[in-house]
């Protein structure tokens, strides 16, 4: 709504500084001349004002005509003809508008050294036939300043407009930002819970006919992690989604364990900073998820070393299913990652990883398992 405003003020000013130059001399034209010569003077500005209007318009919407070259050149005629056909004093009312598109439509540099010679050649012709230097400077410098007003009032009705559009983009770009943090705190938060909801499911359910206190157990454990999980939609619908890596190294010990997964936890001494510390967590989070999800594992090492002001995290498995030994190998985001990342989890934590001036790399081990690493600063 400012940007139109803005144009329709820019607009009523040309308009009213335009007609101001050309009215007074015009009426009392009409009141003195003969017909054939106010005649000739209304067709003077209809040629003089026809262009002069399009060219304000396209320098406001930022357009260009293909026939610009020509309605150039027919306003500069219209400008000066008149005089030379005998309109005395006829340039000093129209020069100066054309200033204004000369300085919009043509390079400024180039714009500019017509001005000035529009100025000296007004001056020449107004003290040769008035010999007036004060009166024909007078006019001269008209033309800049005239021609000035109009151009930093269209370009200031195109700032405002631009501004406005760049606003709009602004928005959208957040929007699309929020999207995809939502879409991706979902995937590697929800993924890990509702894994972990189906395995103690399953669990709970096997154990139902043989061991119906272990199935309480585990059903109760389902119910608190479907609260987690209920918790997290609520955490990423708020954009807060803070994580502790011991905590979820905890967490995802205890859920592989209960899945029949030997975990092996060995810690490093100095734990990262907090941002580092929450795009660690994510991996764990991820590379956790992929293994109940996609593996055949029995045996699963978490370790983390520092080293250089770095901390790396190693998430290693022994279970890569033998039908995924060739995707286990396609470059994906830092290095080669196989079945177990596919999706967008990997992507994620290659996000998040370099938000933080880390890396990331996923692969097939020697051994026929897999490993997940991220690096990240200490600090």
């Amino acid at each position: 709504m400012n940007s139109i405003l803005a144009r329709r003020l820019g607009i009523a000013l040309i308009v009213l500084v335009s007609v101001g130059y050309t009215i007074i001399p015009l009426v009392a034209s009409l009141t003195t001349a003969s017909t054939s010569v106010n005649a000739g003077r209304l067709v003077a500005l209809t040629a003089f004002y026809w262009p002069h209007l399009l060219h304000v318009r396209q320098a406001l919407t930022g357009t260009r005509s293909r026939w610009l070259p020509a309605t150039l050149a027919v306003q500069v005629l219209a400008t000066y003809l008149p005089e030379a056909l005998g309109f005395t004093g006829w340039s000093a009312g129209t020069a100066p508008l054309l200033a204004g598109p000369m300085l919009l439509l043509l390079p400024l540099r180039w714009g500019g050294v017509l001005v000035m010679t529009m100025m000296a050649v007004e001056f020449w012709w107004l003290q040769s036939i008035f010999h007036n230097v004060t009166g024909s400077y007078f006019y001269a410098l008209t033309i800049l300043i005239t021609g000035a007003m109009i151009y930093v009032v269209v370009r200031l009705a195109r700032v405002t407009a631009e501004l406005e559009q760049a606003r709009a983009d602004l928005a959208e770009a957040a929007v699309l930002k929020e999207r995809l943090r939502i879409s991706r705190d979902l995937h590697d938060g929800l993924g890990h819970s509702i894994t972990a909801i189906a395995l103690k499911g399953d669990l709970a359910t096997r154990l139902m006919d043989r061991d119906l206190p272990a199935a309480k157990t585990e059903i109760g454990t389902l119910v608190q992690v479907a609260r987690e999980a209920a918790q997290e939609v609520r955490q990423v619908a708020r954009g807060y989604r803070r994580m502790s890596f011991a905590g979820e190294v905890h967490r995802a010990a205890a859920l592989l364990e209960s899945s029949g997964i030997s975990c092996q936890v060995n810690l490093a001494e100095i734990p990262p900073s907090r941002e580092p510390d929450e795009a660690l967590a994510w991996a764990v989070r991820e590379g956790v998820t992929n293994i109940l999800r996609h593996s055949r594992a029995t045996t699963c090492s978490i370790t983390t070393s520092n080293r250089a002001g770095r901390t790396q995290l190693k998430i290693v498995n022994d279970g890569l299913p033998p039908n995924d030994a060739k995707a286990a190998t396609e470059p994906v985001g830092d290095g080669p990652v196989g079945a177990q990342s596919v999706g967008g989890g990997l992507v994620g934590l290659v996000e998040r990883a370099a938000q933080v001036g880390g890396a990331v790399e996923a692969g097939r081990t020697s051994q026929g398992g897999f490993r997940l690493m991220m690096e990240v600063p200490t600090s």
